[in-house]
């Protein structure tokens, strides 16, 4: 039995470091050897899989996954997130829909959506007869949304510990105001992603994607964008042989980026967020 379907079995050091950075290792060679244990391969074992089993999940999964979710960090404890687990049929294939159809979403065995969720403590604010002065500014919109993205994260790396795979749904945010109808969304509150878990199909390739080099994205004392261009170019050329691998559209990770950075209509209605987060009662300062 390989990663894929138990992240948990060992694997060694380099191995797991080949799968993350690359077979090609990149200009600076792997990460020097340091401290290893099981959750740090089941962490570089992460892959976002769209292939699932339809397989049930063990009973008690989902209240796991909430109580890891729970025990991430969050601002000054105010826990600013909420999630909700859709099982209706119907509405998961509209969310699918909404999602540009895709139809993970619709198979998985458990689907959450993750909301940073201001209504809570805007509730309690009315009860208490206090004025929550805070609230419709920036910063606490950016808390609200930095709480799901925590909790969400501690749920997937539970969910990894236990034989389970996902994949997040950013496309949730290619209409909002319709997901916060679909799902009944009070005021202040707004889906910021979706996640899929389950039980990975074999059948599909799930390979581990590689990522930037570390000189790329790691620092010393000050900001240095010396290594981006060589970096860059074998980052590409690494994942242009992982898409051929895999099955996708043969290209570069700077034309993929470009594609979805360049043209408006990439963002699939996402350029209209500040506004629907208008509608949805973000009075955002």
């Amino acid at each position: 039995m390989d990663s894929l379907t138990n992240p948990t079995t060992e694997i060694s050091r380099s191995e797991a470091l080949r799968r993350r950075y690359g077979a090609t290792p990149p200009a600076g060679g792997l990460p020097s050897d340091g401290p290893w244990n099981e959750t740090i391969a089941s962490l570089l074992d992460h892959r976002s899989v769209r292939g699932f089993l339809p397989d049930p999940l063990p009973p008690g999964t989902l209240e796991t996954l909430i109580a890891a979710a729970q025990s991430a960090a969050t601002s000054s404890n105010m826990q600013l997130w909420s999630a909700i687990t859709v099982d209706d049929p119907a509405t998961r294939k509209e969310l699918a829909a909404i999602a540009g159809d895709q139809k993970h979403i619709e198979q998985c065995p458990l689907y959450l959506c993750w909301i940073a969720d201001l209504s809570r403590n805007e509730r309690m604010g009315e009860a208490e007869k206090a004025d929550l002065e805070a609230l419709p500014w920036l910063e606490t919109y950016t808390v609200a949304c930095i709480d799901a993205a925590l909790a969400a994260q501690n749920s997937v790396v539970a969910a990894n510990a236990l034989g389970l795979r996902t994949v997040y749904i950013g496309a949730m945010r290619n209409d909002p105001a319709r997901v916060a109808e679909l799902l009944g969304l009070p005021p202040r509150s707004f889906v910021v992603f979706g996640l899929c878990v389950g039980h990975a199909d074999p059948a599909s390739r799930h390979e581990v994607k590689p990522r930037l080099p570390q000189s790329t994205v790691l620092h010393r004392e000050r900001y240095d964008a010396t290594p981006e261009r060589r970096d860059r170019a074998a980052y590409d050329a690494e994942l242009e042989k992982f898409s051929a691998r895999n099955e996708m559209a043969a290209t570069t990770w700077t034309r993929r980026v470009i594609a979805r950075m360049g043209p408006i209509a990439a963002m699939n209605g996402r350029e209209r967020l500040r506004a629907t987060l208008a509608r949805l009662g973000f009075e955002i300062r």
